[in-house]
């Protein structure tokens, strides 16, 4: 690995200099930080850090390389670049294909190895999520903001998908979803109809019995057209969960509000209260934006212990609920697996 020493620039001017390990290659982005232990190659997956260049707050990246792509969370690396405290060039897994920093090259993605990182991570939770760019070698960038962008429309699948052979089906509104979403799906005996972020399912030519909203990247308000789907979706009253972007659209297209977060929730330890209880489940998150409002007819799910922000939605009467968290939490803990369960038994989809 050449040591080609780069640098981080923040929009406020701070610049820091790092050691590049990924493409040659300058990319702007939205600055965040992500606190995992472990799970880097399903994280640089995840389509809901689409636009944004990551910092790790773990200090030891690439230690396990990289697995075949069967167990990535999307088809291609989504970030726009990668900042680690250390980064390891010589890997242990029996599963591991490729290091990191070949990965990175070949998907063309930016990476510093920049040791403070608590610093950065510091900064960026005083201050806010930031806009930045990392210049390689010199080859600068503008600053560009993704989250003024449609980056669902982006990311989602361009045609429908149709997996498992179940008699019951769930569409998922692809936003930007996670394939660990799906093996849940699938692993309930479901037939899942993934289709793009736009579609009216109400018009599809095949029978719906429930719809899952997926995650996501970006600010809920740019899928105008899913949020207004639905809406249609919950008049026919079919039954409907929304995960993380979806809790947010699920709550826009009811009449409730979103709003940016400082620096967002993006860890695999974030606490959340189920609302009338005692009970707290450890959760996987990563967003940047949350629901402000309630909509009429609905009621907090869940609540963060952390901040007091909204981490879910139910209605009062009928099968629609949304969750901010993401139940499936590859990798993370496995707390909130039974969200699924709970929203198919309403749906009357199994009957455990």
């Amino acid at each position: 690995m050449k040591n080609k020493f780069s640098k981080l620039v923040f929009k406020d001017g701070s610049e820091f200099v790092g050691k590049s390990f990924g493409a040659d290659i300058s990319m702007s982005g939205e600055v965040v930080f992500a606190t995992g232990m472990v799970g880097y190659p399903e994280a640089i997956t995840d389509p809901s850090f689409r636009g944004q260049i990551l910092v790790m707050t773990y200090p030891l990246v690439g230690n396990y390389g990289v697995p075949n792509k069967e167990k990535w969370e999307s088809e291609n690396i989504q970030i726009s670049g990668l900042i680690v405290s250390s980064y390891i060039d010589t890997p242990s897994h029996y599963d591991s294909e490729m290091t990191l920093s070949e990965w990175l090259k070949k998907q063309g993605i930016p990476a510093l190895e920049i040791k403070d990182t608590r610093m950065l991570t510091e900064k960026l939770r005083d201050e806010g999520s930031t806009l930045g760019k990392i210049i390689v070698e010199g080859k600068d960038v503008p600053f560009e903001d993704p989250n003024k962008r449609n980056l669902a429309a982006e990311i989602s699948t361009k045609e429908i998908q149709i997996l498992g052979e179940g008699k019951k089906t769930i569409v998922l509104i692809d936003c930007g979803n996670k394939k660990n979403m799906v093996r849940r799906l699938l692993d309930r005996g479901l037939r899942v109809a993934i289709v793009p972020w736009n579609t009216d399912v109400t018009k599809l030519d095949f029978k719906v019995d429930a719809v899952l909203i997926s995650n996501g990247p970006g600010d809920p308000k740019k899928v105008k057209e899913t949020i207004a789907n639905v809406k249609k979706i919950i008049a026919k009253k079919i039954p409907t969960l929304g995960i993380c972007l979806g809790n947010q659209i699920l709550a826009l297209a009811m009449g409730g509000t979103t709003y940016k977060l400082k620096f967002g929730h993006r860890s695999q330890n974030q606490p959340c209260i189920l609302e009338g209880t005692n009970s707290c489940y450890l959760t996987t998150q990563n967003h940047g934006f949350a629901v402000g409002k309630i909509p009429k007819g609905f009621k907090q799910w869940f609540s963060n212990a952390n901040d007091r922000t909204n981490e879910g939605i139910i209605h009062k009467t009928f099968p629609f609920m949304s969750v901010q968290f993401h139940p499936e939490s590859s990798p993370g803990p496995l707390d909130t697996d039974w969200i699924f369960d709970y929203f198919l038994k309403k749906a009357g989809l199994i009957n455990k």
